[in-house]
């Protein structure tokens, strides 16, 4: 294969400039301005000086202009704050009611419509703020059960959340920024098939993201195909009015519960259930797996492996994640977010010399690490129970973007062993550097106030983890935060094992913070600031897409043209005429550029567990497969998932019938046909790709037919 010769007149990459799509998002969503439209951030940079200085004010005044340099350089090496810190912070003279917090779950939703309706009230307030939210339904009673005060039969949880679907809304278009919200739903609810098909209904609960809460225990179930109870727990009241025993009724069955509020619980901590119904588990599973197949939805949480390895696993039992699925968080939570931008430590790109300069990337987790920290003192949450969250457990989310993108600077291909082993490599030294922050940091300001606080052990805790009986603890004895944090958490162990000093360190000392890392979606951070380089922990996408987007003004979404950030570096350094459809020797891509639909289901996964190993919190990724894949070999994808440890799995297979994806390959569209019915009930056939002219505008013909369908056309 002929090699064209580097052309060492054209810029590096990091001069390269940012496309007009990333420019644009860039000027919409996070360039700050005055109420009247004047531009305050004259450019990207005047947008991390903005950044930097409000961070480095945190700082004591002697300390203030020093960090702000450091900050403002780590910003200018690839440290990209989520999008509520790049929007809001250093903005509150002109945005004062909203928050630098991008990630929130909302406080247990008891199952009394008083508890209903206030939840509503405090999620429309987080919303307002610009935060995302979670919510947990399944601790609503099913469908059809009394409810004595009422003397009437409720109408279930799905009911219920189409009053939260609604409220988003609402307060998402009269804020001009769309709300996001998590559903997450017990796999064992009486009510988990309606849940399953709730998104078959166009238009129906279109401001969540949905995902059921799966358990090692119908996992199993699945695999040896074996009945499936589905229950909710029972009052002690109910117990006693109708006469259950439930130690030994064949229809009680005990299990984890997020509330214990009037139920019969016990030593364990488990609550008892009444079993309202038993299905097969492999029924279930087909159920679940076909609706994933067509619509992408429910999401995967694996709850089980998300309450094991959770730091916090001594105080906190968690049941709903923000609404990309990478901060599993316990009631009132809230997390901070920010990302490191890989391609920024690539050195010699697309040369046999290509390198990954650790001792720079280092350097920025370390720093970025203490800018983000600094974000819960100005977090301006709405809600004092999740001011005071974020203030106890200083919980960080700090992630990637760029792995594919940099994979292919490095010659790497996505999904390869050479690629996972990077990856790995990539989320332990950003692990190790955060939590040699964590400890300078307490040494320095004090810890997060959960490590000095004293918690009793219990019978609850002794059953999760056995080995603090043989340490000598018993039921009864107070033991530190710090301790049970770092020398009993499943994943503080796995960091002990690459560095137990620094771990028996944050054990006596305590650590500034109790979480240190997650990997989010970063889709317009990545487009806009990191010049549409891969998502998050994907590959690229494409490197020659579209891209939907909501416009202020427009009756539905724009459709705009974006390119790879590696496509763009490698037309400046190597070759101007490479194209990705190219055939000939002149135009051709080397063989490691590649793509989403060139990596194997397994392949992602396998990514993704690599990274997972050492993030502390959860990842949000998506497994792209063909329109065509078997669906017999789709289903083995989720297992496989579970069977690697995974705390989550989204899969996305290009369903135009069902919905329009955000990204979109012309392709796709060219290929697939949209049928409009006219007023008079003449059929118009229109290919995707196709422009339309409708109500006084011009649409792509994919746009309009998920607009009018959903029923948002006309309402942005």
């Amino acid at each position: 294969m002929s090699i064209m010769p580097m052309n060492l007149n054209l810029p590096a990459p990091d001069d390269l400039p940012l496309q007009p799509a990333s420019e644009d998002i860039w000027d919409k969503k996070y360039r700050l301005k005055t109420k009247a439209g004047k531009v305050l951030d004259l450019t990207v940079d005047h947008t991390y000086q903005r950044v930097a200085r409000a961070l480095a004010d945190v700082e004591t005044p002697a300390l203030r202009e020093a960090w702000y340099a450091k900050f403002l350089w780590a910003l200018r090496r690839g440290a990209i704050p989520a999008g509520r810190i790049t929007s809001n912070a250093g903005a509150l003279e002109h945005k004062p009611a909203t928050s630098t917090i991008n990630c929130t779950v909302s406080g247990t939703i008891r199952d009394s419509m008083d508890d209903i309706l206030d939840k509503v009230h405090e999620a429309g307030l987080t919303l307002k703020a610009g935060c995302g939210i979670g919510y947990e339904f399944s601790t609503l009673r099913p469908r059809g059960a009394y409810v004595s005060g009422a003397g009437a039969h409720t109408s279930g949880p799905l009911s219920f959340m189409d009053i939260y679907d609604a409220m988003c809304f609402t307060v998402s278009s009269a804020g001009g920024r769309r709300g996001a919200q998590m559903g997450t739903f017990d796999v064992g609810h009486p009510d988990v098939v309606d849940f399953v098909r709730a998104k078959r209904q166009d238009g129906r609960l279109r401001q969540f993201n949905l995902s059921l809460l799966i358990t090692d225990e119908f996992i199993h179930a699945v695999k040896t195909d074996a009945d499936w109870p589905l229950a909710f727990p029972i009052k002690r009241k109910e117990a006693t009015a109708d006469g259950i025993d439930v130690h030994h009724d064949a229809d009680v069955l005990w299990r984890e519960w997020p509330t214990h509020d009037d139920y019969i619980v016990n030593d364990a901590g488990l609550v008892a259930c009444r079993i309202y119904k038993r299905i097969k588990a492999l029924r279930l599973w087909d159920l679940i797996m076909s609706s994933t197949y067509d619509f992408a939805e429910p999401g995967f949480i694996l709850i089980d492996r998300v309450n094991e390895d959770n730091n916090n696993w001594f105080c906190e039992h968690i049941r709903a994640t923000n609404p990309c699925g990478e901060q599993p968080l316990p009631p009132y939570g809230a997390c901070l977010l920010g990302s490191v931008n890989l391609t920024k430590f690539v050195r010699d790109p697309f040369t046999e010399h290509a390198r990954f300069d650790w001792d720079e990337y280092r350097e920025v987790v370390r720093i970025f690490t203490r800018m983000l920290d600094n974000v819960v003192e100005v977090s301006g949450l709405p809600l004092p129970q999740q001011q005071e969250e974020i203030r106890r457990k200083r919980r960080h989310g700090m992630g990637f973007l760029g792995l594919g993108s940099a994979a292919t600077l490095l010659r790497l291909r996505y999904g390869s062993p050479e690629s996972i082993a990077f990856t790995e490599q990539v989320a332990r030294e950003m692990a190790i550097a955060g939590w040699e922050v964590a400890l300078e940091l307490a040494e320095e300001k004090g810890t997060a106030p959960i490590m000095d606080e004293p918690f009793e052990v219990t019978h609850e805790m002794l059953h999760k983890r056995p080995e603090m009986a043989k340490d000598g603890l018993k039921v009864g004895d107070q033991v530190p935060g710090r301790v049970l944090w770092a020398r009993y958490s499943r994943y503080m162990q796995r960091v002990a094992s690459v560095r137990p000093d620094l771990i028996e360190a944050l054990a006596e000392r305590g650590g500034r913070f109790t979480h240190h890392s997650s990997i989010a979606p970063t889709g317009t951070i990545s487009l806009s600031l990191a010049n549409n380089a891969s998502n998050g922990i994907e590959p690229s996408f494409a490197h020659h897409y579209s891209r939907n987007v909501i416009r202020e003004g427009r009756k539905t979404k724009e459709k705009i043209d974006v390119f790879s950030y590696e496509l763009l570096a490698y037309r400046s350094l190597v070759n101007p005429e490479a194209d990705p459809n190219g055939e000939s020797a002149e135009t051709r891509l080397p063989d490691y550029f590649i793509t989403a639909e060139d990596i194997t289901p397994r392949q992602h996964v396998d990514i993704q567990a690599a990274a997972q190993k050492w993030v502390d919190s959860s990842i949000s990724k998506t497994a792209n497969v063909p329109t065509d894949y078997p669906f017999a070999d789709f289903k083995e994808i989720y297992l496989y998932a579970h069977e690697k440890g995974l705390k989550g799995c989204t899969t996305f297979r290009f369903n135009p019938a069902a919905f329009q994806g955000v990204l979109v390959k012309d392709k796709d569209l060219a290929n697939t046909t949209y049928v409009f019915t006219l007023a008079d009930g003449t059929e118009v056939e229109v290919k995707g790709n196709e422009e339309v002219e409708y109500d006084g505008e011009t649409h792509s013909a994919a746009n309009l037919f998920d607009a009018l369908k959903e029923g948002y056309y006309g309402r942005f």
